[in-house]
C-alpha cells in the first residue's frame, strides 16, 4: 500500500513539544516565532524532515502555519482544514485561527507588545512573504528576526534528508528535448532583459530537464534548485548521488545544494527571481552582490503549465487507464456497501488494489479522502485507524482519489449513495453542486479570462439556495509532476488568463458539518473553441474532458437540472460508456451500463 493508516501525529504530544519550543524561544531573545508548512522549496508535499508543524502542532493538513508567542499559539488555517485542526491539535495549548479573514499580522498586534522580536526561518519563508509581513509590523515596532530554526534544534528524532534518485521521463511524453526547454527559458529571459533566474520549485527544475525524482510521497519531484541563464547554461544543485542513473545536457553543470548560497554572492548583472517562491534568505544573499533584482515569476511556470500535445496524449491514456480501475471500484462498491460491513480503509485499500491492476500505478497522487458520513464533511480528510468509520447504508460516501502513472497524473472525485436511497436534503445539495461543476464544463470564453471570471459559475446554483463551499472550483494539474500545480486555478482569486493546454480540476462541493460532505471532481484541459457561425471573430477557448467516470444518478434530482444540463449528463455517460466499457468484464461492463444509463 502507498498509503498508511496511522496517525502521524499524536494529541497529547503538543503540549511538551510547544513548552521545548518556548524555551529555546527565551534563550534566543524571541517573543514569536512562526512555524510554516512549507519547505525551502515552498511545496504543498514536504518530505518527513521537514513536517515541522505537524511536529509541533499534530496538524497535518497540506497548508497552514503556526505563530507562537510566550502565552498564545495560533495554527492559521483555511476552510478546507477549519474542522481538521480542531480534532488534530490539542485545543487546550492551541487556538485555531480562521486565515486569511484573519491575518498573520493582525493576531501578531494582539499578542505581542509593541518593541516584539518575531523569529523565523528565512529559508521557509517567500520573498514576497517577509516583504509584507515587514511592511505590516514595522509602524507597530514589531520586528522581523532571521534565525536558524528553532524546531530542529528540539527535535530530536528528525529524520534524515530524502536521497531518492532521479529517473528520465521520456520524450514520447514530455513531447521535446530539454535542451529544446533550455533554449525556450533562456529566450524569455533574453528578451525579459534578465542574465539569470533563481529556480527554486523542483517542479520547475523537473520539467525543464524531463526528470522526476522520489523525494516526497507522491509527487514525483527530484529536490533541487537552479540558476538559469540567459546563454542556455543551467547551474543545477542538488546531492550528486541522486543524479548517478541520469544525464543531464551539456550545457548543465550540478553542484551540492550547499554551494548555492557561495555562487549567489558572486552573481552580477539582471537576476530574477520570484518573489512568490524564491526564500528569503536567497534574496538576502543577493542583495548583497553586485547584481540588480528583477522580481518576476518563475519563467518556467507558464511554459510548464501549457501541456505540449504529446503530454496531453499522454495524460489521456492515463485517465482512460484510470477510469477503468475507477469503474472496477465504483462496481465493486455497489455490491459490497449495501451489505454494512465496509469500512472507509476497506475502501481506500480496494481503489488502490484497482489502479495497482492496471500494472502501471507508480504512486498515488495524494493520500485518498475517503469519508463516510459526517467524515465526508470534512474537506481534506484523511483516515487513520482511529477514525476509521464504518460506510453506513442510506448514507453519503465521498471518495477523492488520484493515480500517478508515468505517463499522467488523475485526480478525481465522486459522492457516491450507500445502498438506494439517501437523504432528500443530500440530493438536493448533490443536485445543485452537480449543476455548477456542468456549468463549467460547458462553459466557453474569451481569451484572456481568468479563473476568477469563470469560480462563480460553479457556486451559482448553490448561492441561490443560500450555500457555498471553502475551497476553490479548480486547481491546476501536472503530466506525472503535481496532482497541484499552478499557476492557473478557478478561484476566485486567480487572475492567471486561461491558456490552451491548461489542466484544471472542477470540483465544486458542499458540506454539512457533522452530516455529510458533497464534491463532484473531473479533470478538464483548456482547448481552442470552434468557431459559431454567428460569433464574433475572437479566440474563444473551452474545456475538453479528462476524467471518465459515472456520476451517481441516483443522488441526481432530475426534475432539478435544465434541459440542457440533463443532455450534458446523459451525453457524459454515453461517452464514459463508450470510453471505458471496452476496458471492462463482462459483469462490470453491464453494471456500469446500468450507471450510465439516461436519466
Amino acid at each position: 500500500m502507498f498509503q498508511s493508516f496511522k496517525a502521524k501525529t499524536r494529541v497529547e504530544d503538543s503540549g511538551p513539544r510547544l513548552a521545548l519550543l518556548r524555551a529555546a524561544m527565551r534563550d534566543a531573545g524571541l517573543d514569536a516565532f512562526l512555524v510554516p508548512r512549507a519547505d525551502r522549496f515552498q511545496g504543498e508535499y514536504v518530505a518527513p524532515c521537514d513536517e515541522r508543524l505537524a511536529w509541533l502542532t499534530g496538524f497535518t493538513g497540506s497548508a497552514g502555519f503556526a505563530a507562537i508567542s510566550a502565552d498564545r499559539a495560533g495554527i492559521f488555517v483555511d476552510g478546507r482544514y477549519r474542522v481538521q485542526v480542531r480534532v488534530q491539535s490539542d485545543m487546550a495549548v492551541f487556538e485555531p485561527v480562521n486565515w486569511p479573514e484573519t491575518a498573520l499580522e493582525d493576531w501578531l498586534f494582539t499578542a505581542l507588545p509593541q518593541g516584539g522580536c518575531v523569529g523565523y526561518d528565512p529559508w521557509l519563508h517567500s520573498a514576497a512573504e517577509v516583504a509584507r509581513l515587514d511592511k505590516a509590523l514595522s509602524p507597530h515596532q514589531i520586528a522581523l528576526q532571521p534565525v536558524d530554526n528553532l524546531i530542529d534544534t528540539i527535535w530530536a528524532d528528525r529524520p534524515d534528508p530524502p536521497m531518492a534518485p532521479a529517473t528520465a521521463w521520456p520524450q514520447a511524453y514530455a513531447g521535446r528535448r530539454a535542451e529544446e526547454k533550455l533554449a525556450q527559458i533562456a529566450e524569455i529571459l533574453s528578451k525579459a532583459g534578465d542574465d539569470a533566474a533563481l529556480i527554486t520549485q523542483p517542479d520547475s527544475l523537473c520539467w525543464l530537464l524531463n526528470l522526476r525524482g522520489g523525494d516526497v510521497s507522491h509527487t514525483p519531484l527530484l529536490h533541487a534548485m537552479g540558476i538559469m541563464r540567459r546563454d542556455g547554461r543551467l547551474d543545477l544543485f542538488v546531492m550528486a548521488e541522486k543524479l548517478a542513473g541520469v544525464a543531464l545536457p551539456q550545457t548543465v553543470t550540478a553542484h551540492p545544494p550547499q554551494a548555492l548560497a557561495q555562487m549567489l554572492t558572486a552573481e552580477t548583472g539582471r537576476i530574477r527571481i520570484d518573489p512568490a517562491t524564491a526564500p528569503q534568505a536567497a534574496k538576502a544573499i543577493l542583495a548583497t552582490s553586485d547584481v540588480t533584482i528583477a522580481e518576476a515569476a518563475d519563467p518556467c511556470l507558464l511554459p510548464k503549465a501549457c501541456k505540449h500535445p504529446a503530454e496531453i496524449a499522454a495524460t489521456t491514456a492515463a485517465h482512460l487507464r484510470d477510469g477503468a480501475a475507477m469503474a472496477r471500484f465504483l462496481h465493486w462498491f455497489d455490491q459490497e456497501a449495501p451489505k454494512g460491513n465496509l469500512t472507509e480503509i476497506d475502501c481506500v485499500r480496494a481503489l488502490e488494489g484497482f489502479r495497482r491492476e492496471t500494472g502501471a500505478l507508480k504512486e498515488i497522487s495524494f493520500d485518498t479522502i475517503a469519508g463516510a458520513g459526517a467524515n465526508g464533511a470534512i474537506v481534506h480528510y484523511r483516515v487513520t485507524e482511529e477514525s476509521n468509520a464504518p460506510v453506513t447504508p442510506g448514507s453519503l460516501f465521498l471518495i477523492d482519489s488520484g493515480g500517478q502513472y508515468a505517463d499522467g497524473t488523475t485526480d478525481i472525485t465522486r459522492t457516491l449513495c450507500v445502498g438506494d436511497t439517501a437523504p432528500d436534503a443530500a440530493r438536493v445539495a448533490f443536485t445543485q453542486v452537480l449543476q455548477g461543476m456542468i456549468a463549467i464544463h460547458r462553459a466557453r470564453f474569451p481569451k484572456g479570462v481568468a479563473g476568477a471570471h469563470l469560480d462563480a459559475l460553479a457556486r451559482a446554483p448553490l448561492w441561490a439556495a443560500g450555500r457555498d463551499f471553502d475551497h476553490g472550483t479548480g486547481h491546476g494539474v501536472g503530466v506525472y509532476l503535481g496532482v497541484h500545480e499552478g499557476p492557473q486555478r478557478l478561484s476566485r482569486v486567480s487572475t492567471i488568463p486561461l491558456e490552451a493546454g491548461m489542466i484544471l480540476s472542477n470540483e465544486p462541493g458542499y458540506y454539512r458539518e457533522g452530516a455529510f460532505g458533497i464534491r463532484i471532481e473531473n479533470l478538464i484541459v483548456v482547448t481552442p473553441a470552434p468557431a459559431l457561425p454567428d460569433g464574433d471573430p475572437r479566440e474563444m477557448l473551452c474545456f475538453e474532458t479528462l476524467t471518465w467516470a459515472p456520476i451517481d444518478r441516483r443522488l441526481v434530482v432530475a426534475e432539478m437540472l435544465a434541459a440542457w444540463e440533463r443532455d450534458w449528463l446523459n451525453g457524459y455517460h454515453r461517452s464514459v460508456l463508450d470510453l471505458i466499457g471496452p476496458q471492462l468484464d463482462p459483469d462490470t461492463y453491464a453494471w456500469l451500463a446500468a450507471a450510465c444509463a439516461p436519466i
